[in-house]
């Protein structure tokens, strides 16, 4: 089983300190429309998006999300990465881009 901790690598980094890093991811989904998300993703979900705001907590929450990863070195503020470790949510952030995340996460999650 895939957990947020085995996507961790010089690509990858957790920016959210251990929260959320066992949880179990399913499957990945790219996405930046809120309101797609919540009607599409699921309970282990490994969520790319550019969005960096506490909403994307919020609707990670709600769908019991894995994580929530941002590309192209996209970090988010100190008050949502705090709300996100709270709610046990993982915050990743990573150089490539969502394309590239989402290579690397269908690679990780059929090996």
């Amino acid at each position: 089983m895939l957990t947020v901790r085995n996507l961790l690598n010089d690509d990858i980094k957790a920016l959210t300190g251990e929260a959320g890093l066992d949880n179990k991811i399913m499957r990945g989904y790219v996405c930046d429309l809120l309101s797609w998300v919540m009607s599409h993703g699921d309970e282990g979900t490994a969520w790319v998006t550019a969005q960096n705001h506490l909403n994307v907590v919020a609707v990670a929450t709600m769908i019991d999300a894995a994580c929530v990863i941002l590309p192209e070195g996209i970090t988010a503020a100190e008050d949502v990465l705090q709300k996100a470790a709270d709610e046990g949510i993982a915050v990743l952030s990573s150089g490539l881009t969502g394309f590239e995340l989402a290579v690397a996460l269908d690679k990780q999650l059929k090996s």
